[in-house]
């Protein structure tokens, strides 16, 4: 099923008889579920763009890479740097606007313009009788008090059906530098990232490629550049001497580093100072982003990787693999009973990619 319009999508919700899987483009999704599949890239084009407002409401079908295209031409962008995970999951297909929204997807950027969902200003979606729902202009009096907003990014799918995104936009930027620090620990990669961005340089990009280097980026205007980036050597001269180098930040972004590798792979959220002993303890390859917020892991098939690194304080999912458990962290119970009452509030007949996020 592919609709092409925000009506077709209410028909056939309104008419499904059993469960339905989400999907955008197929790029992106993670875990396993049941369901026919109910595609959304025939809700595409864009709504509105304004320039001079930066501001974009567009089909949740849209592909991408035709925006950011779009985008560019004005010398705009998307702030958040959604990553591509094509590579990392071996898989075609073209990442859609809804897409990134269910998955909040979100690059290294995070730490300096925050994640998908603080930019998305606006939604509407169909929810589990087949009623449309919009929020960011005006509420259905039955919704109000929900940050809809807030709750359909990195929803993957269980609360309802995208059809229309907003979001805020940003300028590019004239000028990009990246520094690089010579190989560290992990543990001296982590203090030296915590430094640059507690400084007033204004990081927008902090990771550590094991067997690389530690990897910051300074964006903005070429003279306001040039001169953050030499105060930010001088402050991390007890690191080593940073160089600049070329932009890892597309690899980065996408998780190159274990492209074509055998593995399961996990993405794990956690405090940064905490982020060199989990990894230790993972084992495998490691690569940290967000200045050690995110970390990348890649272990040999079947692992359990939050047995392994319990206790941890953060969440482990499991992105890409073999290993029997549930690829979604499971949730405290208060905050597991709250997530199943929103799921039953929206979706009553448990249509949406159920067993999901359960």
């Amino acid at each position: 099923m592919r609709p092409s319009t925000e009506e077709e999508l209410a028909e056939i919700v309104r008419g499904a008889a059993g469960p339905l899987r989400i999907r955008g483009g197929g790029t992106r999704a993670i875990g396993r579920t049941d369901g026919a599949p109910l595609e959304t890239a025939g809700l595409a084009g864009v709504r509105l763009y304004e320039p001079g407002a930066l501001t974009l409401v567009a089909g949740a079908g849209s592909p991408l890479g035709e925006i950011e295209a779009m985008l560019a031409a004005e010398g705009q962008r998307l702030p958040f740097e959604a990553p591509d995970l094509r590579g990392l999951l071996g898989r075609e297909g073209v990442s859609t606007l809804g897409g990134v929204v269910a998955a909040n997807g979100s690059g290294p950027r995070r730490i300096q313009t925050g994640a998908c969902r603080d930019s998305l200003i606006g939604v509407r979606f169909v929810d589990g009788v087949g009623q449309v729902v919009k929020n960011g202009g005006r509420v259905m009096k039955n919704v109000t008090g929900y940050d809809l907003v807030k709750l359909m990014a990195g929803s993957h799918g269980t609360l309802g059906v995208l059809s229309e995104v907003a979001f805020k936009l940003l300028p590019l930027p004239e000028t990009e530098l990246t520094l690089a620090l010579p190989d560290l620990a992990p543990e001296r990669a982590v203090e030296a990232m915590a430094a640059a961005l507690g400084s007033p340089f204004d990081v927008s990009g902090a990771a550590h490629w094991p067997g690389r280097g530690t990897f910051l980026r300074i964006e903005g205007f070429e003279a306001s550049v040039r001169y953050r980036a030499e105060r930010l050597r001088r402050l991390l001269t007890g690191f080593g001497e940073a160089a600049e180098v070329e932009s890892p930040w597309a690899a980065i972004r996408d998780v190159a580093p274990f492209h074509g590798r055998e593995g399961d792979v996990w993405r794990l959220s956690l405090k940064p100072s905490e982020a060199p002993a989990v990894a230790a303890r993972a084992g495998g390859a490691a690569l940290f982003d967000w200045g050690g917020g995110l970390v990348w892991i890649l272990t040999e098939p079947g692992t359990d990787l939050r047995a392994r690194i319990a206790p941890f304080a953060g969440h482990a999912t499991l992105v890409r693999g073999t290993a029997p458990v549930a690829a979604f962290h499971p949730e405290p119970l208060p905050l597991a009973a709250l997530a199943a009452g929103l799921r039953a509030r929206f979706d009553p007949r448990g249509l949406f990619n159920p067993g999901l996020m359960a």
